[in-house]
């Protein structure tokens, strides 16, 4: 745990393609410490902020917020047969959540994984739930562990800075659509993962790998209030990207949901190609996503 500053922290609501992939002002980029190839913005900071943050977030937001959906146009070949993978409903977890942000007067919904790091604080999401990927930087952004049928059970966390790969935030690179969030501890000073658990995250794993995959779908036939997983093994995108695929079902609001492989996070749900139905892409994790994930997990 880091050492608290003044924090609102994590208030309950009472105090206070598709596929998933939202207001305070943020600040300017945070301060120059991040390594090449690390994007970093600050979010909410001061005690006003984060408890502006909080207050934004109603059940109303939440409820109406769009799912973040990135459907892209692949680059070659045609779509391979795979056997359908429906998703299957499956019980809340508090290292798992829904994500909410603003992007461009927008308020959006993502899914989330709180992450095993030096600090306690970080969340693993999709990097086109932080950032445009070029463009602007998410505000409002908001983790609600546990989420379920407007129930906050562990409350509603702010970030204090965003990170993502430069190639995300630069050029918008789906080889590299991964997001950190470092999350400011709540009122009695805990840190996120000390209060919900944490997945460990894992990197240069390897390809074809045993997958569940988590979210929130919230775009038809889902409606975002439940927890819900894919299942299989992944093969390797091989129409334009480094990343894994992964036959699933699940829809807008999904993006950012942990894949997890022999109970470690190594992909998080980011985009489906048109003309593809029911098939998701995760990243690779490399030493790209490794230095961005160490930046956070040291802030």
């Amino acid at each position: 745990m880091r050492t608290p500053r003044s924090a609102v922290g994590a208030l309950t609501g009472a105090t206070a393609l598709a596929l998933a992939l939202v207001a305070t002002p943020t600040s300017a980029a945070a301060p120059g410490n991040a390594p090449d190839g690390v994007a970093s913005h600050a979010a909410a900071r001061t005690v006003d902020q984060q408890q502006a943050v909080v207050d934004y977030w109603t059940p109303e937001r939440m409820k109406n917020a769009t799912p973040r959906g990135q459907k892209v146009d692949p680059a070659k070949g045609k779509p391979v047969k795979a056997a359908a993978a429906e998703a299957v409903q499956v019980p809340v977890q508090p290292e798992l959540g829904k994500v909410f942000f603003t992007l461009g007067g927008s308020n959006y919904v993502c899914s989330g994984t709180a992450t095993d790091s030096a600090n306690g604080d970080v969340v693993t999401t999709a990097g086109h739930c932080l950032n445009e990927g070029p463009g602007a930087y998410a505000t409002n952004f908001a983790f609600v562990p546990a989420y379920d049928n407007d129930s906050r059970p562990y409350g509603t966390w702010t970030a204090e800075t965003l990170l993502t790969p430069s190639a995300w935030a630069n050029s918008g690179d789906y080889n590299h659509d991964v997001g950190f969030a470092v999350m400011n501890e709540n009122a009695s000073g805990q840190s996120l993962t000390d209060v919900v658990g944490s997945y460990p995250i894992g990197f240069d794993l390897g390809y074809n790998r045993t997958f569940e995959a988590y979210g929130y779908p919230a775009a038809s036939p889902y409606d975002g209030q439940d927890l819900w997983q894919c299942s299989g093994t992944a093969g390797v995108d091989t129409r334009g990207t480094t990343d894994h695929r992964l036959p699933c079902s699940m829809t807008g609001g999904s993006s950012g949901g942990g894949w997890i492989t022999d109970g470690t996070l190594n992909s998080v749900n980011s985009f489906g190609y048109r003309g593809e139905t029911d098939v998701m892409y995760g990243p690779y994790f490399g030493s790209v996503e490794e230095d961005v994930y160490t930046t956070a997990a040291s802030s």
